[in-house]
């Protein structure tokens, strides 16, 4: 526990710039058509000239408000009915409701946006913030691998269980993907990494799952479940990791991986 370390984030952590630049590459062209709604004092006409030229240009005012619909977000209409989003786009009538309900007609009359480009890519930059919790994740995978490199340990990454018959039977009908297979003369190690900085029932959750498969993988010859985390986050779940370690004889952290690395050599 005391080696636990508080945070694995590096500064390429944050934003994903090269996702945000291609989320707003892939929609630039109708942003730009939409930049003519900037200033308009005739809402309207403005929305029917792009309309009447390129229809399809209304299709990604969602994100306008942060919103990635896809066809399932609902909201109530101006009837109150339970419509979903995108269908206030396949009509000027429905694109004017939208505008004038958000708050953008007015956004646009008063030009408190300059450019609809720009302001999407900051849209972009705040709705990746909220895949941070998933990249914390592959950051430890990336950690992992860093230190199986250096040790010129051979490994594939993000492997399913339906490669060993064996493992399958005995895990059931769901598929498991591994992060990480290592294979050695006479075992093959299945392996599961992450890292948590912060407490939550995740941790809880994740302590039971893989109290519950590990034993299951040991008792097929020549397998073993390896578990890899680290994060100053099990402190608040020290009991259910303490648990696991009584069922999982294979669990490292960043600091004791070296036991694992030699074990290997």
């Amino acid at each position: 526990m005391s080696q636990l370390q508080e945070t694995n984030q590096t500064l390429d952590f944050f934003c994903d710039f090269d996702k945000i630049s291609e989320n707003v590459d892939n929609i630039k062209l109708s942003l730009c058509m939409l930049n003519s709604l900037i200033g308009t004092t005739d809402l309207r006409k403005s929305v029917e000239v792009i309309w009447n030229r390129d229809r399809t240009a209304f299709s990604v005012i969602d994100i306008l408000i942060a919103v990635r619909s896809e066809g399932k977000k609902k909201i109530l209409n101006s009837d109150g009915q339970s419509i979903i989003l995108d269908k206030l786009f396949t009509s000027v009538d429905g694109v004017i409701e939208y505008l004038e309900g958000t708050g953008l007609a007015d956004i646009f009359r008063q030009r408190k946006i300059g450019d609809l480009v720009d302001y999407v890519y900051g849209i972009e930059t705040g709705l990746d913030s909220n895949a941070r919790k998933n990249r914390s994740g592959h950051v430890m995978e990336e950690m992992v691998a860093s230190i199986f490199d250096n040790n010129d340990i051979e490994y594939r990454q993000e492997v399913y269980s339906s490669e060993w018959p064996e493992i399958t039977k005995v895990l059931g009908d769901d598929e498991k993907r591994f992060d990480f297979v290592i294979s050695t003369e006479h075992i093959t190690y299945l392996i599961e990494v992450n890292f948590y900085s912060s407490g939550g029932s995740k941790l809880n959750e994740i302590a039971r799952s893989y109290s519950d498969i590990a034993p299951k993988i040991n008792s097929v010859s020549g397998f073993e479940f390896v578990w890899i985390t680290d994060g100053i986050g099990w402190k608040s779940a020290r009991n259910k990791l303490q648990e696991a370690y009584n069922i999982i004889p294979k669990i490292y952290n960043l600091s004791d991986i070296t036991h694992f690395i030699n074990s290997l050599k």
